[in-house]
């Protein structure tokens, strides 16, 4: 009986302990596979921007219904499916979500509002004619009158 008393009792410690144990913090932002999207995204080089808009979209809905908190970036590469999908005026109401929840955004955000919508990313040079080059012979080198 003696040697299970201290067995007792550190069983008793072990317990106590563990339940006044906190339960772990809960994330700050819902991610839900959002890091993976993006990894996709780029990986294929953008060839799935509107299933990655349907994905995206559903996402938020469930952290709205879930009242859980969008990681920041999400609504910005919304925007940026959007624009490659032709919807400027998706790209332009998420671009302003992603300034409104992340006002450290707005810098970025501002930027990419002021550039014109038919303006293309880079701009296409005019094709500039060949001349043949004349190489200068003895006979057709200038000649000096020193």
């Amino acid at each position: 009986m003696m040697k299970a008393i201290p067995r007792i009792l550190m069983l008793a410690l072990a317990l106590g302990l563990t339940a006044c144990a906190a339960p772990p913090p809960k994330p700050l932002y819902q991610w839900n596979g959002y890091q993976a999207r993006l990894y996709e995204y780029f990986k294929n080089s953008g060839a799935n921007a509107g299933e990655q808009i349907t994905v995206l979209e559903a996402q938020l809905q469930r952290n709205d219904a879930a009242r859980l908190a969008s990681p920041p970036g999400l609504h910005g590469h919304l925007a940026l499916l959007y624009s490659k999908v032709g919807n400027d005026a998706g790209a332009r109401q998420h671009l302003e979500a992603e300034r409104a929840l992340f006002p450290e955004s707005a810098a970025s955000v501002d930027f990419l509002l002021k550039r014109p919508a038919a303006t293309p990313a880079i701009p296409a040079t005019p094709a500039i004619p060949a001349t043949p080059a004349v190489p200068a012979t003895p006979a057709t080198a200038p000649q000096s009158r020193c």
